[in-house]
């Protein structure tokens, strides 16, 4: 024996079964795409867990998940930046001063990059895009190589967080490639 419910009540409740359904539909393609778009990636899982972890994701294109891995990548050079001026006011030799002192303004020209970035982005200059993004990450490669030459010993935590820049570096390059 079925519960008899009034037309409105039915008209109701499907109405939301098809939108609970359609939600969950969306979610699903939004993560397929997401996939998709990181795919291409060196590190697939670097450029999936910097896209699901910003809310626009949800609703996110091809050029949103762009965007935000560009954000990714401005967040985390303002966050090296500001490490590397800590480490240089800590440093007594000269030299790792300088050297992480011209990391600081490598990742601080970065971030400026980036933004500039986000706007070409927006106005669908795509070459544009990709010339920014490349000179920001070749401020982390040129950080990297000074290091290296000066033999300054850079924190394990922020090597990490230098490749986890170019692995979002290079997300972001082979995304807006195929636009």
């Amino acid at each position: 024996m079925g519960i008899a419910l009034p037309l409105s009540h039915l008209s109701l409740l499907l109405l939301l079964s098809i939108s609970f359904n359609h939600v969950g539909h969306l979610v699903s393609a939004d993560d397929t795409l997401i996939q998709l778009q990181c795919h291409n990636a060196e590190v697939p899982s670097t450029c999936i867990q910097c896209v699901k972890s910003d809310p626009r994701s949800q609703s996110a294109d091809k050029v949103g998940i762009a965007a935000i891995i560009i954000t990714c990548l401005s967040n985390n050079a303002k966050t090296l930046s500001k490490n590397m001026t800590v480490l240089a006011s800590a440093a007594h030799d000269k030299n790792v001063k300088m050297v992480l002192q011209s990391c600081e303004k490598g990742f601080s020209v970065a971030t400026t990059d980036l933004a500039n970035a986000t706007n070409m982005l927006g106005n669908k200059d795509y070459d544009k895009t990709n010339g920014l993004v490349s000179a920001a990450l070749r401020q982390e490669v040129d950080c990297n190589q000074y290091a290296s030459e000066y033999k300054v010993t850079i924190p394990y935590r922020m090597v990490y967080d230098m490749r986890v820049y170019e692995e979002l570096s290079d997300a972001a390059l082979r995304i807006i490639d195929r636009f």
